[in-house]
C-alpha cells in the first residue's frame, strides 16, 4: 500500500470515529426524557419539544453550515461545531426549566450537530476521493454513524444509572470536544476545494448554483423524499423507548432495539453506497422507501412481542440511513461536487423538517390521545408515497454539466 493510500485510509478512518461521536451522542438524548419529565413533572411533550427544535435548528442551520464549509473549509466549520455542541450539552445538564431545555437540547445541539454531522463531512468525504469510490466513501461515513449509534448509547445509559442525567451529560459534552482532535484530516483542506472539482464546477458561483439548484424540480422532489426519511428516523430514535415501555417491555429490550438498529445500519450503509456506485440511485430509494413502509405496517398490526420487536429492529436498521449515500450521490451527480455542502445542506433542511414533525407530533398526539399509533401510521403511508415520488427524478447531470462533457 502506497503512503498516499495509507494516509487516506487514516483519514478516512478519524472521520468515521468524528461522525461516530456526532450521531452516537445524539441518538442517546431520547434515553434523557424520562429522567428529566420525572424530575420536573413535565409532560412527555416539553422534552419532546426540546429535541424537535435540535432537528429543526440542525436542520436551519445545515445549510449556512454546508456553505460555511465550502468557502471557508470543513476544519474551522468543525471547531465551531463541536465548541457548539458541548456548549448544548453542558447548558441542558443545568436546565431548571423549558427554556434551558430548549436553548441547550434544542438549538445549541442543532447547531453544533449542523456543523459537525453529514451535511459538512459527508462532501468533504466525497472530495477525498475519485468519482468511482465516493458512493462507497458516502456508504462508509454513514455506517460510521450507525457504529457510534450503536456504541455510544448503552454507554450514555451507563452514564445515567451510575451518575445522573445531568452528569452525563456533562460526560457527553468531554466527548463531543473530542470531535476538535478527530478533524486533523481537513487541515489540508483550501476553502472546501481540491482535485476532484472539475473547472467548469470551479468557475461557477454560490449565488449561481443556488440559483441552478433551485430552478430545478428534480431536486425539490429529493428534499421531498428525505422529509419522509426525518419524520421516521427521528420518531423512532426518541419515541422508542416510551413506546416500548408502553407496550409493557422492559428498558433493556429499548436499549437493545435500537441497538440494534445501529448495528444493522452499519451494514445497510455499506451495501447501499456500494450499490448506489453500481445502480441507479433513484431505484434504490424507491425500493428503500417502499420496503419501510412495509416494515411498519407489518410491525404495527402483527402480535408485539420481544421477537418481533428485535426483527422489526434490525429490518429498520438495514433501511435506516440506506438512504444517505444514494441521496448525497445524487446531489452530486446532479450538481458536481463545488458547492455540495451548500445544496446537501438544503436536501438535510427537507431531512429535519420532518424530523422535527416526527419527533414534536409524536410526543403532541400521545399526550393527547394516549397513543402513538397514528404517528406510526402516517410514517408507513407516507413511506409509500415518497417511494412513488423517486420514480419521477431525473438522475442524470444537470444540463450545464452535460454541456461541459460533451
Amino acid at each position: 500500500m502506497s503512503r498516499p493510500v495509507k494516509l487516506l485510509s487514516v483519514s478516512i478512518g478519524l472521520i468515521c470515529l468524528l461522525l461516530a461521536l456526532n450521531f452516537g451522542l445524539r441518538s442517546s438524548m431520547g434515553f434523557f426524557m424520562a429522567p428529566i419529565s420525572q424530575e420536573f413533572g413535565y409532560g412527555r411533550e416539553v422534552f419532546a419539544f426540546a429535541l424537535a427544535l435540535q432537528n429543526l435548528c440542525w436542520g436551519l442551520f445545515q445549510p449556512i453550515a454546508g456553505a460555511f464549509a465550502d468557502r471557508y473549509g470543513t476544519l474551522k466549520t468543525l471547531f465551531i461545531g463541536a465548541a457548539l455542541y458541548a456548549l448544548g450539552l453542558y447548558v441542558t445538564s443545568g436546565a431548571e426549566g423549558v427554556l434551558g431545555l430548549n436553548m441547550g437540547a434544542g438549538v445549541l445541539m442543532g447547531m453544533g450537530i449542523a456543523a459537525t454531522g453529514f451535511g459538512v463531512v459527508l462532501p468533504a468525504m466525497a472530495r477525498m476521493v475519485s468519482p468511482e469510490k465516493r458512493s462507497f466513501a458516502l456508504g462508509l461515513g454513514s455506517a460510521a454513524g450507525s457504529a457510534g449509534q450503536l456504541l455510544v448509547i448503552p454507554i450514555a445509559q451507563d452514564f445515567i444509572a451510575s451518575y445522573g442525567w445531568s452528569n452525563a451529560l456533562l460526560l457527553m459534552a468531554v466527548c463531543a470536544l473530542m470531535m476538535v482532535l478527530l478533524s486533523s484530516p481537513f487541515r489540508q483542506e483550501k476553502d472546501g476545494m481540491n482535485a476532484n472539482a472539475s473547472t467548469i464546477e470551479v468557475t461557477q458561483t454560490m449565488k449561481e448554483a443556488l440559483r441552478e439548484a433551485s430552478a430545478y424540480s428534480h431536486y425539490w422532489l429529493l428534499v421531498v423524499g428525505f422529509f419522509v426519511c426525518g419524520f421516521q428516523l427521528a420518531f423512532i430514535t426518541v419515541h422508542m423507548p416510551a413506546f416500548l415501555s408502553d407496550q409493557g417491555f422492559l428498558p433493556d429490550v429499548a436499549v437493545a432495539s435500537l441497538a440494534l438498529i445501529g448495528l444493522f445500519n452499519i451494514f445497510g450503509c455499506l451495501l447501499s453506497g456500494s450499490w448506489a456506485g453500481k445502480y441507479s440511485k433513484k431505484k434504490l430509494l424507491t425500493i428503500i422507501y417502499a420496503l419501510r413502509a412495509l416494515a411498519i405496517a407489518l410491525f404495527m398490526t402483527l402480535p408485539m412481542t420481544t421477537t418481533s420487536v428485535y426483527v422489526f429492529s434490525i429490518v429498520t436498521g438495514l433501511l435506516w440511513l440506506a438512504t444517505v449515500p444514494p441521496t448525497s450521490g445524487l446531489v452530486a451527480q446532479m450538481f458536481g461536487l463545488r458547492y455540495m455542502g451548500l445544496l446537501y445542506g438544503i436536501v438535510f433542511l427537507g431531512h429535519q423538517l420532518g424530523s422535527f414533525s416526527g419527533v414534536w407530533l409524536g410526543g403532541y398526539l400521545y399526550d393527547k390521545t394516549g397513543s402513538y399509533d397514528v404517528v406510526w401510521w402516517a410514517a408507513c403511508i407516507i413511506a409509500l408515497i415518497t417511494a412513488l415520488i423517486h420514480i419521477l427524478i431525473d438522475e442524470r447531470p444537470v444540463a450545464r454539466l452535460r454541456a461541459a462533457v460533451a
